[in-house]
């Protein structure tokens, strides 16, 4: 359950990074498209270049709810990869079970998704996981437990509820959700993710770090 300071913490982080990062603070920022603070309406002096990159790291560790240590275990992953290392971490972090959870529409946070994980409703491939950062692999099987399909959180997602708040389901994944069962068809792509991050800028950070 997600309390009323935690709720509140994401609605100014959301007004400070410029982003919702839940459906309450998507509802602020459209009536105060402002930084918090006494300064917020204010125009900001320009920022330095390494403000701008810790902004885009904040953003995008705040997307998935993660701690610096994960993100940063991420990076170094995405850099020994081939190919772009901006587009590599960004699809590491998409193939997450948490994350999955919340595109595939059984949750509305990222917040909720993460506990629906924790609390042992999520099985992939018919197995047990209860580790939010467990990496889906394409062409496995998330599904909630049967004894979990009656409760009101997962009926509210298999009748479309959370479809006004979330993003369209990614092409790549499939998702049945009368049945609440959603598969990696295939790795993600960058440019189909629905997260706001200029992760050149990330990489940035990092290699200077």
């Amino acid at each position: 359950m997600v309390t009323k300071s935690q709720d509140r913490r994401k609605v100014r982080l959301s007004r400070a990074l410029g982003i919702p990062l839940t459906p309450k603070a998507a509802r602020y920022l459209e009536k105060r498209p402002y930084a918090p603070g006494e300064h917020g309406r204010t125009k900001r002096k320009t920022d330095s270049d390494y403000a701008v990159r810790l902004r885009e790291k904040q953003r995008l560790r705040e997307q998935y709810g993660i701690r610096e240590k994960q993100l940063r275990i991420a990076f170094n992953e995405a850099r020994r990869k081939d190919g772009l290392t901006g587009e590599n971490l960004v699809e590491l972090l998409e193939m997450r079970l948490d994350a999955l959870v919340l595109r595939a529409g059984f949750a509305r946070t990222t917040a909720q998704a993460r506990q629906m994980v924790v609390h042992r409703h999520i099985l992939v491939d018919g197995q047990l996981v209860d580790r939010p950062s467990f990496r889906v692999k394409p062409g496995q099987l998330i599904h909630v437990k049967a004894k979990s399909e009656g409760t009101e959180p997962f009926q509210v997602a298999a009748a479309g509820g959370h479809a006004e708040v979330l993003p369209p389901v990614p092409g790549y994944i499939e998702v049945e959700l009368d049945k609440l069962q959603a598969r990696l068809v295939r790795r993600p792509k960058r440019a189909e993710v629905p997260v706001t991050c200029e992760v050149q800028l990330v990489v940035e950070y990092y290699a200077a770090r």
